[in-house]
């Protein structure tokens, strides 16, 4: 295995380099993960356990997925097959990623190229073994329903840390904060909803689906972002 540089965000919670989306991981009694990032990404992942965190792959104990899309859920079936771990996600993407609705597909040109991207990334759907509700606790998390990007979006937030998990509901990037792209998001009126919803939430730290971490003030700067929102 190849040596992963260490990515860890605030003691005990790490960013996996290189995975995009952005995949975390939680250290506790058992390992959570959050998100798988897009196919091909499962030996990245297990090296970093194996490498960075001295683990094995059955130390991954939990997958908690923000939301169905390709590039959250690309590895969680290989990921679930060599680790054993339950996968969670919320009810209303559930049927998604088992395989049983297909995944929507954009309109246009943004449609076509996804299509052509899913020939080159194979998803294979797993069962999941955990169906989230908005306020639900699991892994020491409170699962926060975040509808609109998808209909099951959700974050994830520890109280106890001050610590967002916020799929694609936020983005931060170059210093800005922002919504989730309106070519991916069939309801951006509900998913600006979600954000005012989180933004009634106290925590420093954001840890978005995509983009960088914002490490301080997290929660106010939300606000004043929701506010400029219709």
């Amino acid at each position: 295995m190849q040596c992963s540089e260490s990515m860890e965000i605030i003691p005990g919670v790490h960013q996996i380099d290189g995975v995009n989306g952005n995949c975390y991981i939680i250290m506790g009694d058992g390992m959570v993960l959050v998100d798988t990032g897009l196919p091909g990404n499962t030996g990245k992942i297990l090296t970093y356990v194996h490498d960075t965190l001295g683990g094995i792959p059955s130390d991954i104990e939990t997958i908690i997925l923000t939301h169905y899309h390709l590039d959250h859920t690309g590895n969680a079936y290989e990921l679930w097959d060599i680790t054993g771990a339950k996968v969670a996600i919320h009810v209303d993407d559930a049927d998604y990623v088992a395989g049983i609705r297909a995944m929507p597909v954009p309109q246009g040109l943004i449609g076509l190229l996804y299509r052509m991207f899913k020939i080159f990334f194979k998803f294979k759907p797993v069962q999941p073994d955990i169906l989230l509700h908005d306020n639900d606790q699991i892994a020491g998390l409170t699962c926060i329903h975040t509808p609109g990007h998808t209909s099951g979006s959700i974050c994830l937030y520890d109280p106890k840390f001050r610590v967002l998990f916020a799929g694609d509901t936020l983005r931060y990037s170059d210093g800005k904060l922002g919504g989730p792209s309106p070519r991916f998001t069939p309801d951006m009126e509900q998913a600006e909803q979600s954000i005012k919803k989180v933004a009634g939430l106290e925590f420093d730290i954001l840890l978005p689906g995509h983009g960088v971490p914002l490490m301080s003030g997290a929660s106010e700067k939300v606000r004043e972002f929701s506010l400029s929102l219709p």
